[in-house]
């Protein structure tokens, strides 16, 4: 808002306030409505200047109306002829004439007014919550049109008319309705505060510059109202910025928690098929067990039974001969006493049983040796499991290779569809490219990854020597070659069919069982591993760890030189069998 002093009076320059309406030649003023009676919208007869009813309005070339008194005095005290409301300058200063089709609308409406009050103020509605009532208002507070910052004082369309007609109130400054208008004013000087003082940072009036602003900065209320909404714009601006940030991170831990929810349900899946192996292994061991005790109880009833059976035996036959003794023995016949006597004084032949007798079996560290030998199998088993699990969580990252013949060693001999190679007997005429290794043979895949991981499958079965494992895609391929990491090279390889090594420099050996039939080969580039399997029997057989790649990774083989067709099978890139 811009205030200027005129012969100890404020005017406002209206440059910063809105019209209510001024365009009243697009108004039909018929004398239809005028018989009618009816009072027009007040608004439409406020000089955007003073918010006065119009006195001797002028219009100005680009159309806007104003009183003659305002407009004139405006461009009295500015050098540039401007319109304050659309701000379109004019040279040289435009001649002012009295509208007459307006002045004639004006009079109408302030004899209605005056003959009329009542209908201005019964189309009026009632402040409702949150609204200004009017101060002046007795029992029905009626919405305020127009507060006074001179008189304090928020007036409805009513009590507002005097403000609007006569003269000495005509000078007073009207604003929008506001409540506790006290704090508009200054204290010490009762001037509106107009001005922000910038070193205090506090709303200042016109005279406080003067004496206790003095020296500091300070602009008009509009300007640094201007300049504050302009950084609440950016501070909204930032605002929803982080709001939006929140929200994506939001999405973001909601994915992480999606992500680990997903991971915790595949662990738990593998722990469970882990668990319930070892419970499967654990149950088998305590069925041996108890199947060793019982059979230890088994063959000592057993023994039992046998002797208990012969015993038997000997006392059926001790109680015969017990008969015969005792028949004998009242025999008076002395012939056949002494024939008899023989024969029955004769015992049979007996066991001697003194020193024979069943002794139980001994358990003693039977629970431990089979806690022992539990202990073993479970680490064996578990093992065997884990990886088992681990090598199915791996095969989900399988991917399709094909052998890039541009790699190949002239010895080698690829498959038509790229997915198997052999040592030949003859060296091939091929052309010495750069990609080409050319001291041994070797091929690479077409394929090459340099992030997330990746897993595939060759078959050895039938060789004695081969390496596999992958490769930078800038190593040396020409002369011969030095496989490890240093150079490039993460691979196992056989050798005199059953010497297992990983190429670590130095080279490390590996406890391999016979009958290797199939490798799979796992990369977590990003993890820096790179691991290796037999397949058939999901045993994990050796793992480069703390890798740094840098580079694209190619899969690499080598199937040995053929050795006078004593290690002619081929490798050959398998699928990865799921079942």
């Amino acid at each position: 808002m811009t205030l200027l002093i005129v012969n100890d009076h404020i005017t406002i320059n209206t440059d910063n306030i809105i019209t209510h309406l001024s365009v009243m030649c697009m108004f039909f003023w018929s004398t239809d409505m005028a018989a009618a009676g009816r009072v027009q919208s007040e608004d439409e007869f406020l000089c955007s200047m003073c918010v006065g009813v119009f006195t001797d309005p002028v219009t100005i070339p680009c159309g806007h109306n104003f009183c003659k008194s305002c407009i004139s005095e405006h461009w009295d005290n500015n050098k540039n002829y401007q319109c304050p409301m659309c701000k379109k300058a004019f040279h040289p200063r435009p001649e002012l004439y009295v509208n007459t089709f307006i002045s004639k609308m004006v009079a109408q409406f302030r004899r209605e007014a005056q003959h009329e009050p009542n209908i201005c103020s019964s189309v009026q509605q009632a402040a409702k919550p949150g609204e200004v009532p009017c101060d002046v208002c007795t029992g029905t507070k009626l919405k305020t049109l127009k507060s006074c910052l001179v008189c304090l004082t928020s007036y409805c369309q009513t009590h507002l008319e005097p403000h609007l007609t006569l003269s000495g109130l005509k000078r007073h400054q009207l604003i929008h309705p506001v409540e506790n208008l006290e704090d508009r004013m200054c204290r010490k000087h009762e001037k509106p505060l107009e001005l922000f003082c910038k070193s205090d940072h506090t709303c200042i009036c016109l005279l406080c510059p003067v004496v206790d602003h003095k020296n500091h900065d300070f602009v008009h209320l509009k300007d640094e109202y201007e300049e504050q909404k302009a950084e609440l714009k950016k501070t909204e601006a930032e605002t929803q910025q982080m709001i939006q940030e929140r929200r994506l991170k939001i999405q973001e831990i909601q994915r992480s928690v999606e992500l680990s929810k997903n991971a915790a349900d595949t662990k738990t899946a593998e722990g469970v098929e882990v668990f319930t192996a070892l419970m499967e292994s654990v149950q088998r061991s305590l069925d041996q067990f108890k199947e060793k005790i019982q059979e230890k109880q088994r063959s000592t009833e057993k023994q039992a039974e046998d002797f208990i059976k012969e015993l038997e035996q000997e006392i059926c036959e001790l109680k015969k001969r017990s008969t015969e003794v005792e028949q004998l023995s009242g025999c008076e016949d002395h012939h056949h006493f002494v024939q008899r006597f023989t024969c029955v004084k004769a015992a049979p032949p007996m066991k001697t049983w003194t020193k024979i007798s069943v002794r139980p079996p001994s358990y003693e560290g039977t629970v431990e040796r089979a806690v022992s030998e539990l202990k073993n199998k479970l680490t064996k088993e578990k093992k065997k499991v884990v990886v088992g699990a681990e090598l199915k969580r791996v095969q989900q990252y399988e991917v399709d290779l094909t052998l890039d013949p541009d790699t190949a060693y002239p010895d080698l001999i690829l498959s038509d569809d790229e997915k198997q190679v052999h040592h030949g007997d003859v060296k091939k005429n091929l052309p010495d490219n750069p990609q080409r290794f050319s001291g041994c043979p070797c091929i690479l895949a077409k394929q090459s990854f340099s992030s997330r991981r990746f897993y595939f499958e060759v078959q050895v079965k039938g060789k004695t020597d081969w390496d596999l494992g992958v490769v930078r895609e800038s190593i040396n391929r020409k002369g011969q070659i030095r496989l490890n990491p240093q150079n490039g090279y993460w691979n196992i390889w056989l050798r005199n069919g059953n010497e297992y090594k990983a190429c670590a420099g130095p080279a490390v050996h590996l406890s391999v069982q016979s009958g290797l039939q199939k490798v799979g080969v796992f990369v977590d580039y990003e993890e820096g591993l790179v691991s290796f399997y037999d397949v058939d029997s999901s045993v994990l057989i050796y793992s480069f760890i703390g890798c740094c790649f840098n580079d694209k990774l190619l899969p690499y083989f080598s199937p040995s030189p053929n050795y006078g067709g004593t290690n002619s099978a081929p490798l050959i890139i398998t699928p990865v069998d799921t079942e």
